[in-house]
């Protein structure tokens, strides 16, 4: 059997696992290196109080503190289902070599997990978004990152 299908099909019953538990919503997530998943995650938003508690968010952070690293370099992230907005940003962070996923967003917004409105959101000005969205203290704000590029001993990311 494919490896791959292996690793997704963890990610797929971690999903049934956690939903048959009522420990958060139908959705897991495994990270994979050199063949060994070295990060589990499951969607924990309503048991931990935390919305951004997504299944590849909290796989990440799971990932990571096993590599004791910030980035998953030469990983892989297998999602029981295409990710969100925000999952998809954390997985870009987090440099991963390849995404797979099982469900499609389509198969989610027809379960109640439409995040369609987020994509819409995203791309309107920001005086348009239904959360008004204001900017204050730019210049203030602006010297932090005029210092960060200044900085010697800085960490990149």
């Amino acid at each position: 059997m494919n490896n791959k299908n292996i690793f997704m099909r963890e990610a797929i019953d971690l999903a049934m696992e956690n939903m048959n538990t009522k420990n958060g919503g139908p959705f897991g997530a495994v990270v994979v290196k050199d063949g060994k998943v070295i990060g589990r995650g499951v969607n924990t938003v309503t048991t931990h109080n935390d919305p951004t508690a997504h299944a590849e968010v909290n796989a990440i952070r799971d990932a990571c503190a096993n590599l004791k690293d910030f980035q998953l370099a030469d990983c892989e992230i297998y999602s029981s289902c295409e990710p969100c907005p925000m999952c998809l940003g954390a997985i870009y962070w987090a440099r991963p070599a390849k995404l797979y996923f099982a469900a499609t967003k389509d198969d989610a917004a027809a379960a109640g997990f439409d995040d369609s409105e987020i994509y819409t959101e995203i791309s309107l000005p920001k005086n348009e978004r239904k959360i008004p969205t204001e900017q204050l203290l730019h210049k203030e704000a602006e010297k932090v990152f005029e210092n960060w590029i200044e900085l010697d001993d800085k960490i990149e990311y």
